[in-house]
């Protein structure tokens, strides 16, 4: 997929030093892959699990790699997600962890769990998700006074936790009177 697409930029931009009209080729550019995203679906095969080590080797290039992707995916399902990254080492190994990971960590450091990993696990939380900074506590007592009643237990993901609220979550965090991680 690279490759083709260094070759759409290149034909691309030398049509338009030519004198080409650069939206016309961004126009084309899409027609072109929605119609090859079309044939693709149309001619896709769904893999069976007994095939997902063939597929898996096929696509590494290595009957090891393969037979453990293949491993992986029988952990996590159809549906799961499984990452490959580069080791340092020699081996390959698998890591299976259960429940949601986050590129973005916690808002503090008082929030770990697990200090030893640095971590911070909570089982079955309440979920409050927004694109929204935070930075008032007084934007949160609605949802904490009415999530308390439930549970102590919650996770809130914001686009930016600070100031008054976070130090806040932190405290009753700290006196144990709520199992929070904020993100």
């Amino acid at each position: 997929s690279t490759l083709l697409a260094q070759s759409i930029v290149n034909i691309g931009m030398r049509n338009i030093t030519a004198g080409a009209n650069p939206m016309q080729i961004k126009v084309g550019i899409d027609k072109a892959v929605e119609a090859v995203v079309t044939e693709l679906k149309k001619n896709a095969k769904a893999v069976k699990e007994n095939e997902w080590e063939s597929v898996a080797t096929i696509s590494a290039q290595n009957p090891k790699i393969g037979t453990e992707i293949a491993r992986a995916l029988k952990m996590v399902g159809k549906d799961g997600v499984v990452e490959v990254e580069e080791s340092k080492g020699l081996e390959l190994e698998i890591e299976h962890k259960e429940g949601m990971e986050f590129d973005k960590g916690y808002a503090s450091t008082y929030f770990v769990t697990d200090s030893d990993h640095m971590e911070a696990l909570i089982g079955n939380p309440y979920l409050l998700i927004t694109d929204k900074k935070i930075s008032a506590i007084a934007d949160l007592l609605p949802f904490l006074e009415n999530v308390v009643k439930v549970t102590k237990s919650i996770v809130i993901m914001a686009d930016d936790i600070e100031g008054e609220a976070l130090a806040t979550l932190v405290v009753n965090k700290l006196k144990g009177f709520l199992n929070i991680l904020a993100v």
